[in-house]
């Protein structure tokens, strides 16, 4: 009885699920990646030595830039615009609406002064200035010794 022998073949590794794998992690991380938003505008905030993080949910972004624009929610408006449409909040929706102030570290004192006072008469109790943390110091109690 005569038998065929058999070849025996090469074993072959199917790449396919490899890759398939390889573009879901991908899509994945790129799906699930976090990116920083930064206004359109060019603010130059001033700096600061202490880190501090907002908590509220709710805020009233309003930027004014070197030149005395003023921006709210990224839309440019005048004083009497901002003051009209900060005045449109109910007063306790005011009150737990943070007014988060964007200004140039070039702006001038006067008009930085100008919207904290339009926020106060609108019934905004809470009041934030962003800044820059100060890339020179670890913590503001380090900025405190200096």
């Amino acid at each position: 009885m005569g038998f065929r022998r058999r070849i025996p073949e090469s074993p072959k590794v199917d790449l396919t699920p490899m890759i398939d794998v390889v573009f879901l992690l991908l899509i994945f991380f790129m799906i699930s990646t976090t990116f920083i938003e930064k206004p359109g505008l060019t603010i130059d905030l001033p700096q600061t030595g202490s880190d501090s993080i907002i908590k509220e949910n709710k805020e009233v972004h309003v930027y004014l830039t070197d030149k005395g624009e003023v921006f709210l929610q990224r839309r440019k408006v005048t004083l009497d615009e901002l003051t009209a449409q900060l005045r449109s909040y109910k007063p306790d929706q005011a009150r737990q609406t943070t007014f988060l102030l964007m200004a140039d570290r070039n702006a001038l004192h006067g008009q930085v002064i100008r919207l904290m006072d339009i926020a106060k008469q609108a019934g905004f109790s809470q009041l934030a200035i962003a800044t820059d943390p100060d890339r020179n110091t670890t913590s503001g109690q380090e900025a405190k010794e200096k």
